[in-house]
């Protein structure tokens, strides 16, 4: 076990790990200065990055662009170290060829076997992500019932939404009117007629609208991250 020389303070960073709704155990790591940090990331983040990595160098490999550690870093979201463990770990699992080009230049090439961990994966990836929509279908759908039945003709969404299209969809379903706008001033004139809903993307902070407009103004509002948490 290391132990750090006489004089030398030590300090233990924890780093959590989060998959399927639990925390793992914390594991203990020796650092030499307080201000080192360990960021917590979850599982499934990690898999998708290693998804986006993959997916670049197969994209390499059919003439996109040419391939850096740097440029796979920034594709991924993870920083230039990271990049580097993860492109050494598909060439030890035999999923990518490294040919050195010069000092400075390396190819990386999927193998057979790194196609099909890439197909694997990519039908893994659509399969989470469709029963991610359904669920969030059916959570937008009973939003939509309960927002009719208390009067409601109207959904006024502010700011940009990656399930848009799924609430587009619920709305013409139950015969609500369905609007939206990036600019909240003329979201909130949207939301001031009668029977008419403001809610606010899951990508935009809760503006303090009843704070603006009191008594016949007061602007009725809903935060679409707290729905498709199954909170609201």
């Amino acid at each position: 076990m290391f132990r750090p020389p006489p004089g030398k303070p030590r300090y233990i960073l924890k780093i959590q790990l989060v998959a399927h709704g639990r925390e793992w155990p914390n594991f203990a790591h020796t650092a030499h200065s307080p201000q080192e940090t360990m960021p917590t990331q979850t599982i499934s983040d990690f898999n998708d990055s290693e998804l986006t990595v993959l997916h670049a160098i197969n994209e390499a490999d059919a003439g996109g662009p040419r391939l850096t550690q740097r440029y796979l870093a920034g594709r991924a979201g993870v920083s230039l170290g990271m990049a580097n463990i993860l492109l050494r770990r598909f060439a030890e699992r035999g999923w990518v060829k490294l040919t050195k080009l010069s000092s400075k230049s390396v190819r990386y090439a999927l193998t057979p076997s790194g196609i099909g961990e890439l197909a694997q994966r990519t039908a893994g990836y659509f399969n989470r992500a469709s029963r991610s929509a359904e669920l969030y279908r059916d959570r937008l759908e009973t939003f939509a019932l309960n927002a009719k039945r208390a009067g409601t003709i109207t959904i006024v969404l502010f700011g940009m939404s990656e399930v848009e299209f799924l609430l587009a969809y619920v709305c013409e379903r139950h015969d609500i009117v369905f609007v939206k706008s990036v600019d909240l001033d003329k979201a909130r004139k949207l939301a001031r007629r009668s029977g008419a809903l403001l809610l606010v993307s899951e990508k935009e902070a809760m503006p303090s609208l009843a704070s603006d407009y009191t008594g016949e103004g007061c602007v009725p509002e809903e935060s679409l991250a707290l729905i498709l948490a199954g909170i609201s």
